[in-house]
């Protein structure tokens, strides 16, 4: 599952860089860094701007067996400036389509961070589940 790491990771990459090659502004850049050892790999992902480079975000990925012998690929999005975290994971099964994987977490990635809601705005006469609990 070494090889798949890097190769998922590269299409990740593509994929990504042609959905934000569509946007304005600073063109983006990217650095990878892998340890086939631990299983584990890094896409940083930034802007050039006049002050430099400036980090928008990481994919990290993780390679593991899982308790039945098969191998799974986690994704784990990032993005700067936002405490949220989403994890999308691919499992290694005779139809899997690694590209189209691939373009998925793509663009899961240049969606953002789901916007959390305001508990200030939820609508009348929908109760607090942990209110209703107490």
């Amino acid at each position: 599952m070494a090889t798949r790491l890097l190769s998922f990771l590269s299409d990740i990459e593509k994929s990504l860089l042609a959905e934000l090659g569509m946007l304005e502004g600073p063109p983006w850049e990217t650095s990878r860094a892998v340890s086939y050892h631990q299983g584990l790999a890094r896409l940083t992902l930034g802007q050039r701007t006049a002050r430099g480079l400036e980090v928008r975000g990481l994919i990290l990925l993780q390679s593991y067996l899982l308790a039945d012998g098969s191998q799974c690929l986690k994704a784990n999005l990032n993005w700067a400036g936002s405490a949220e975290t989403r994890v999308m994971a691919v499992y290694a099964k005779p139809q899997v389509n690694w590209r189209t994987e691939a373009a998925s977490i793509a663009t899961a990635w240049s969606s953002g961070p789901e916007v959390a809601s305001d508990p200030a705005e939820e609508p009348a006469g929908q109760p607090d589940a942990f209110a209703a609990a107490g």
